[in-house]
């Protein structure tokens, strides 16, 4: 998640450990049709959502996107911004959680919407108010859960904040990282990574802890020579809109210095919309402008790039259909629960 003001829960409200695998504590069904939270809006942003791009001849995945925010003037439910991905190419999302309430929101979409698989983490930048609460580690035994349940394919996203968390709160950080990294070993899921000012020590962690076997830097912001140390370790790299941006000629670096069976691509949806509608409200209908700009700056074909960054995707997360939907006039109780917890 780009780092835009949201109406965050508190810490203090984390669920009960004694809820911690209770169906009552996922979100109702019902309600996963409407976003749960809604952008601040900073003065003189444009609200109005940017066309329809032309559609993508071979169809890709938005690996890391926030459905459940809603942004912009319009108000449009998750169906709707499905129903324009899928007019434009995007056939499916990873839906991503921050906190608990997002992320349980986000598993039961994904239970749901055949469009949509979820990730489930505590965002870096929440972890140390967890803390301070007393409540991390009942968090962190609901986010492993929370990744046991049907089509919650990913951990994340988690990681590393040193831009909004000061020197105070990296204890948490850290501490709240290695344990999501545990989580998606022990369930077999690949792990999402929020990295911002803490390159060096986003490694560090990987390479002592060990990282999961399918890991991904989400909205990749490193230069050339760090994509490199993760082409290495087999890591894959996410590009967003920003890759698209005037000034970020590292990112375009980064990119051409990948090899193309680790790349990925991403909105970070409703942050980080491409050129050239930057700090217009982004979705994953606006997917195709940055994998275009990735294309044209990669001198390939747009149709091969997204052939490559679909299998790549699949690879990563598993197919879509991997697992049914539930409708949700039609989950019980039983259906909800969890599959499993911590080991």
């Amino acid at each position: 998640m780009a780092d835009n003001p949201v109406t965050a829960a508190d810490p203090a409200s984390v669920t009960d450990p004694a809820s911690v695998t209770d169906p009552a504590s996922v979100t109702d069904p019902a309600s996963v049709t409407d976003p749960v939270r809604r952008r601040e809006q900073t003065a003189g942003r444009d609200l109005r959502y940017p066309p329809l791009p032309e559609p993508l001849v071979v169809p890709i995945y938005d690996n890391h996107t926030h459905l459940e925010i809603a942004d912009g003037d319009e108000g449009l439910s998750v169906a709707e911004q499905l129903h324009r991905a899928s007019s434009v190419g995007v056939r499916g999302v990873i839906q991503v959680g921050g906190d608990l309430e997002t992320s349980r929101w986000s598993a039961q979409a994904a239970a749901a919407e055949p469009r949509m698989l979820a990730a489930v983490a505590i965002h870096p930048n929440e972890a140390p108010g967890y803390d301070a609460a007393g409540t991390l580690d009942d968090a962190l035994a609901e986010i492993s859960a929370l990744a046991a349940r049907p089509r919650v394919v990913a951990v994340g996203e988690t990681g590393l904040d040193f831009f909004r968390t000061g020197p105070d709160g990296r204890s948490a950080q850290f501490r709240s990282f290695e344990a999501h990294i545990e989580i998606a070993k022990q369930h077999g899921l690949a792990l999402q990574i929020h990295d911002r000012d803490a390159h060096a020590e986003v490694i560090e962690t990987l390479l002592r802890v060990g990282a999961p076997e399918r890991t991904v830097f989400h909205c990749f912001s490193g230069d050339a020579e760090m994509a490199r140390i993760c082409a290495d370790n087999g890591w894959y790299l996410s590009f967003s809109g920003t890759v698209t941006f005037k000034n970020s000629d590292n990112l375009r670096a980064a990119l051409a210095a990948v090899p193309r069976r680790l790349l990925l691509v991403e909105t970070d949806a409703p942050f980080l919309t491409p050129a050239p509608f930057r700090g217009r409200p982004n979705a994953p209908y606006l997917l195709p402008h940055t994998l275009r700009a990735m294309a044209d700056h990669l001198e390939t074909d747009v149709s091969m790039l997204a052939a490559q960054i679909t299998s790549n995707t699949e690879l990563v997360y598993g197919r879509w259909d991997a697992e049914p939907v539930t409708a949700p006039d039609t989950l019980s109780p039983a259906d909800a629960s969890h599959r499993g917890g911590i080991a």
